[in-house]
């Protein structure tokens, strides 16, 4: 894939830009250091919290260069904030960005390449991950920061009562399914949820899937290419049967029904402890993780849902010292350790997925003291995956479309609905101005 920039592609318009104001920017200090007055005075946009105590770590030991904080709101919100920052070349020095934003960052030119200023640390980071920063090319948009690995979480106690054996392949999935709906029609494995496009994103990219690839001045979509249909045909055909369940996510009712063993078993990601900590307090000590069903017996892959990255803007007058404190918050040992504490985050960082504050299991998972070692492991075998520049369209329209579907219950639905994501997310591109592939 060649190098992505806003420039080589022909009569793009903005993305995500309404009538967001451009408030705090971080490019006043920068004056003030070119001029010789003091230290370089960088400013890092950032949601995740403690992100401050972070960069406070890093200020103390390098008095050359002092980094600022400036706390920020997260998803689309920031995404627009920042090109409109870009656009009054106002911007900050870095940014927090999630993986699936950096396309439409960098189509909008708001991103640096720091490839230069950070060879050789790509060997500190899985390859899918990684990928995920360079947009398949050879330019480097960003760091790696934290990651969502997907794994399969489910009630150890449960499986045991039921006579269930942890699937392995996704065909072993839905036998495990339907074996317990036989045994206790009330309860269901689990359920497909069209609230939170990431998970079925996640899902897909597991497959093979590549929603969006760039050549030369066009985009190509392939939201509903085979991969990505071989997952909506399975997860379709469980709804359809009523094998498992069809409700969403993060819901009063989810959560009832992830409290009282309803349900036994969530796809999610590393990071699940914590949602299960909140949503099915009286089952703690009763889960277990392991690694995602794959597709053929045999393979070890596995998807994302979730993470972010830290990346330089192309305002920043001090991109190599911006590069420098990118890369020791994402590698460095105490800036690893203190991320994982500070902002609860799940690092990028292969090297500290089994130590520091991971070298213990999380509490709600006791009973499995080795729940980072296996975590570590799935991690290195996240799939590489594929953003564009409208991510939140299509996120949109997966939630709208397969929400009609969850409820239809029917195979055709879900079939309809994918389609119907395509086509949103294609019309979109096209009416942004960008160049795509029929």
């Amino acid at each position: 894939m060649p190098q992505l920039t806003r420039r080589s592609l022909a009569a793009a318009t903005a993305v995500l830009l309404g009538a967001t104001a451009l408030t705090a920017c971080g490019s006043d200090s920068d004056d003030e250091a070119d001029a010789g007055s003091g230290p370089v005075k960088l400013t890092y946009w950032a949601w995740a919290p403690g992100m401050d105590k972070v960069a406070a770590l890093w200020n103390a030991k390098h008095p050359d260069i002092q980094v600022t904080v400036q706390k920020q709101a997260s998803g689309d919100d920031l995404v627009t904030k920042i090109i409109t920052a870009a656009k009054a070349r106002k911007g900050p020095d870095l940014v927090q960005a999630e993986y699936q934003a950096l396309p439409t960052l960098v189509t909008n030119d708001a991103l640096a390449d720091i490839g230069p200023e950070v060879q050789g640390v790509e060997k500190k980071f899985a390859p899918g991950v990684w990928q995920q920063t360079t947009l398949g090319g050879d330019a480097v948009y960003a760091l790696p920061q934290d990651s969502g690995p997907l794994m399969f979480f489910y009630r150890e106690d449960l499986f045991k009562e039921y006579g269930l054996t942890v699937p392995t392949t996704w065909d072993a999935f839905a036998e495990t399914a339907r074996a317990l709906k036989k045994k206790a029609p009330k309860k269901s494995l689990t359920t497909f949820s069209a609230n939170d496009a990431g998970l079925f994103a996640g899902l897909s990219q597991q497959a093979g899937a590549r929603w969006w690839t760039f050549e030369g001045d066009t985009w190509k979509v392939g939201i509903d290419d085979a991969a990505t249909k071989k997952v909506t045909d399975f997860w379709g055909g469980l709804v359809a049967e009523g094998a498992i369940d069809n409700q969403p996510m993060y819901t009063p009712a989810w959560n009832k029904a992830l409290d009282t063993g309803e349900q036994i078993a969530w796809v999610s990601a590393v990071w699940a402890p914590g949602t299960l900590t909140t949503a099915a307090p009286a089952t703690k000590g009763k889960w277990a993780m392991a690694p995602l069903p794959q597709w053929t017996e045999g393979e070890n892959a596995t998807g994302s849902w979730g993470g972010s990255s830290t990346a330089v803007t192309s305002d920043s007058k001090h991109k190599e010292a911006a590069a420098k404190f990118a890369v020791w918050l994402n590698t460095d040992p105490e800036a690893l350790a203190a991320l994982v504490k500070e902002s609860g985050i799940y690092p990028a960082a292969t090297a500290a997925q089994t130590s520091g504050a991971l070298a213990k299991a999380p509490d709600y998972f006791a009973n499995q003291p080795d729940f980072y070692t296996k975590a570590a492991e799935i991690a290195k075998t996240t799939a590489p995956a594929a953003w564009g520049p409208n991510v939140n369209v299509a996120y949109t329209a997966f939630k709208d479309e397969f929400g009609k579907a969850a409820k239809a219950r029917t195979a055709a639905a879900f079939a309809k609905a994918l389609t119907a994501v395509r086509d949103t997310t294609v019309d979109d591109l096209d009416k942004q101005g960008f160049e795509v592939a029929k």
